[in-house]
């Protein structure tokens, strides 16, 4: 169990040091008028993606490869994941989550005092803010995208690791999926769809992100239980038992 929770601490330390680093250190998510140069909303979407691509590889077949709390929930409903191990999971991806934050705190810092009192400061997530493009989405807006984008997450992920899937490109197709919520998703709420990447940031910058962060937590949770229950009793072949 030992080597399990460190597997998810360093998958789940790796996604926040590699996602949220990119978009805290390079991203621009819009091209700047001033000319300088950022990776921009595909290069932090990449990042996302590739961090938990990487991770599947490195140490998927130690943990599961789970590196956040709502693909725990998730893969427990859909009948993938033992009850008992759940809180353990939570408690090693958190810890990763704000250790990576914190070393990215740590590097930020070392060149000043950072501004975090506008919305989205530290890659944290936000609704009702017009932080991109200068367009705005409410809460709804928000709850519904990160429980539908969570929900279909779960569903990738539970389809791509079946018994009669490929399992080789498992990491690949997750990847990817990562990828392509964030490239939906950014400019809503900054992307969660992970409760303890959510954490992580708003801890650091506190204010609004903590007050706004109850609805990354439930969302992308309740989304997770939804996918898997949406895999287990409409997808997933009746005759398919999973240890």
């Amino acid at each position: 169990m030992m080597k399990k929770l460190f597997a998810e601490f360093f998958g789940t330390f790796w996604l926040v040091f590699g996602g949220c680093g990119s978009a805290v250190f390079a991203s621009q998510i819009a091209p700047s008028s001033n000319g300088q140069m950022g990776i921009l909303l595909l290069g932090v979407s990449l990042a996302f993606g590739l961090t938990v691509l990487t991770m599947a590889y490195a140490v998927g077949h130690i943990s599961g490869g789970h590196f956040n709390p709502a693909v725990s929930f998730g893969l427990l409903a859909g009948g993938r994941f033992s009850a008992l191990d759940l809180a353990p999971y939570i408690v090693a991806q958190c810890l990763g989550a704000i250790t990576g934050a914190g070393a990215l705190y740590v590097i930020i810092n070392s060149s000043g005092t950072p501004d975090f009192s506008t919305p989205g400061s530290f890659a944290t997530n936000f609704y009702d803010a017009p932080v991109y493009f200068e367009k705005s989405y409410s809460m709804i807006a928000a709850f519904l995208t990160e429980f539908l984008l969570t929900a279909f997450f779960l569903i990738i992920i539970m389809g791509t690791t079946d018994k009669h899937a490929n399992g080789k490109f498992a990491g690949v197709a997750i990847g990817l999926a990562l990828t392509l919520i964030h490239l939906i998703s950014v400019p809503i709420t900054n992307t969660s769809v992970n409760p303890a990447r959510s954490l992580s940031q708003a801890i650091f910058v506190g204010g609004k992100a903590i007050s706004q962060l109850w609805l990354f937590l439930a969302a992308p949770i309740l989304g997770g239980i939804s996918g898997g229950l949406v895999y287990k009793f409409l997808l997933q072949k009746e005759s398919e038992v999973y240890d």
